[in-house]
């Protein structure tokens, strides 16, 4: 079969999850989903998702780029970073994250349109999460 070009705009995503302190835009792109994720000041998964996705830290992993906005990250076994604009990171399973200072972070996330089960079962959750 012809691969053909695929364009599309966040401005008209496909899915359009959203949780407390925080939206997302999925567009699918056919062997990927891109997601543009807006996490308001505050926002921290231990206290706002924790509950919703049922597991005692995300375990969602993240490959993306930060564009605007300043975050942390501390994994299960205590290692931590920070982010910000420009940032590019791979986030492994098993980790809290939180929004630091008064702006929001906006990001850009890019998973597999086959997305293992847990990546999955997490944006099932966020999809029909009540905010």
């Amino acid at each position: 079969m012809e691969k053909k070009p695929l364009v599309k705009n966040f401005d008209n995503p496909d899915q359009r999850p959203d949780l407390p302190k925080g939206h997302a835009k999925l567009v699918n792109m056919g062997d990927m989903v891109l997601l543009r994720g807006t996490l308001d000041p505050g926002w921290r998964w231990s206290n706002d998702w924790q509950k919703i996705m049922g597991t005692p830290s995300c375990q969602m992993p993240h490959f993306g780029v930060t564009v605007s906005g300043q975050w942390h990250f501390e994994m299960d076994d205590g290692t931590s970073v920070d982010l910000g604009p420009g940032d590019c990171y791979s986030i492994p399973p098993g980790h809290d994250a939180w929004v630091v200072g008064d702006e929001p972070v906006v990001t850009i996330d890019i998973l597999p349109a086959n997305a293992d089960k847990e990546t999955a079962r997490v944006m099932e959750k966020a999809t029909h999460a009540k905010a």
